[in-house]
Formats: C-alpha cells, structure tokens, sequence
C-alpha cells in the first residue's frame, strides 16, 4: 500500500522551526495498531491522519498519533492538515475535521497563514504535587487541571519556564500533558510542553496547550494576546479567546512530500 506523506512545520514561517507533524491521507481507516506503527516509524511529536468524508459539514475524519499513542487534541498537527488540504486546492478558504474526543475542529485561511479553532478547555485549580514534582519546580505560583489530562502549572517568570529541567523518568509515568507557564518578557505569555508518557519528552509547539492557557489567562491578559513556546525550535501563537473557542494563528511550512510504503 502506497500512502502518500508530507512532513509539515506548523507554527513557523520558515523550515526547521515550530512543530513537525506527519499528515497522511487515508481511502479508510487502518486499524490502530498499524496507524500507530506507521507513527512510530515517523518517529515525528505526531502522526495525522485524515479521511475524506461526504458528511454535511464534514470535510475530513482526523485522527493523531504520537509513537506512544492516540491523543485526545492536537493543534500543531490539526494546522498541519489544514494547510495540507488547502495548499493542494486553492479554491478552498477553510476546512472542518471531525475528531472522536475534541469535536468539531476548523483551520480558515487568514493574511499569510491560519487559524486554527479549538474548543477551549478551561482548567480548573488543583493541587498536583506528584507532578510539580516531577517538574522540579520548588514554588508554582498555582496549579490548576483539565480532565483530558492537562496539568498547567504557573510559575513566576519567563526565566524559570527556560530554565526548567524536568525529571523526565519521573514525569512519564503520568499520562498527561505537563505545561508551564508564565508572564513572558517580548510576549504576553511563555510556556514549555512536556509530554514523555506518549514518548516525546518536550514538545516544541503545543496548539491543545494552548486550548487550556487561553481560557486561564484571558481574564488577566483580554481575549486577545500573544504567546511563545521554548523548545529549542521555537514556535510563536497569536491567541484569542471567542466564547467556547479558542482561535490560534499560526504559518506552515511543507519540508518533506513524498509516500509511505506500507507491506
């Protein structure tokens, strides 16, 4: 089976910065352990595949795979098939992706880029001391949880959130999404991404992160304001906040196309 590929930097204008992620379009759905093979050997933060679907208000069934497993909400990999599917056809202005756990998910066409629409997954505090453990942070400012298994942790500055050195060992034994945050120096907000149960211990542009830190920060911040993940590659979000929706704009950036062979 040949299926094609193409390797896609979401959240970044140029090559070799923000998030890779895999699309892959699909006539059917394989069953998950091959899709999660197929993951792995991309060995990518995330694999996405998509189907076709003839569904009113459907464009595409979409589905994410990290080499460890299926994850419930994946923004970098979401814009990723977005521009996947509208740089192949320009007569298309937005395209809507069905998913199992996040619902309805839509990336438009905007200025030289996209946005990207997610539910917004507002977390609620709580006290999580395993995992600020695990972090190495001494003093959160606050910790707060959403039950898809985000954990978001506040601390007091951009220099802490760069500076973090987590316990990696530690933390992959908790199936979740660790973020830390803060008030950033040249933007609104800064964060790191930490996700080593599903095999990838920093993710370098996290778009479901930020499904859960606008909704925490909008009513310090306004709905509108800007964000950086510190990864090593980097990976700038505008951010807005439109009722149960959050709204990020982000580019992509197509560096590999070519095709899977499947035996």
């Amino acid at each position: 089976m040949r299926i094609p590929f193409a390797q896609i930097d979401a959240f970044s204008d140029t090559p070799f910065g923000g998030n890779q992620a895999a699309v892959m379009p699909l006539s059917a759905w394989l069953d998950d352990d091959v899709l999660l093979n197929i993951a792995q050997e991309n060995n990518l933060s995330e694999t996405a595949f998509i189907v076709a679907s003839d569904d009113e208000g459907v464009d595409f069934d979409l589905r994410w795979f990290t080499p460890g497993a299926e994850v419930a909400l994946c923004g970098h990999a979401t814009l990723a098939s977005g521009h996947f599917v509208l740089s192949s056809d320009t007569a298309l202005d937005r395209v809507r992706f069905r998913t199992r756990q996040a619902g309805m998910l839509e990336v438009a066409r905007a200025d030289s880029g996209y946005t990207l629409e997610l539910p917004a997954w507002g977390p609620s505090p709580k006290a999580i001391p395993e995992i600020v453990a695990a972090l190495n942070i001494e003093a959160p400012v606050e910790t707060l949880w959403h039950e898809k298994g985000y954990a978001l942790v506040i601390v007091e500055n951009e220099t802490v959130v760069r500076d973090l050195k987590p316990d990696f060992a530690a933390l992959a034994k908790f199936p979740i999404v660790a973020i830390v945050a803060a008030r950033g120096d040249a933007t609104d907000i800064v964060s790191r991404v930490f996700t080593p149960y599903y095999a990838i211990d920093e993710d370098p542009v996290t778009g479901s992160a930020h499904a859960v830190m606008v909704p925490y920060w909008a009513p310090t911040l306004g709905n509108s304001f800007t964000a950086y993940q510190a990864s090593a590659r980097g990976g700038k979000l505008t951010c807005r906040l439109e009722g149960d929706r959050v709204v990020l704009g982000g580019s992509c950036v197509t560096t590999i196309e070519g095709t899977f062979l499947l035996p």
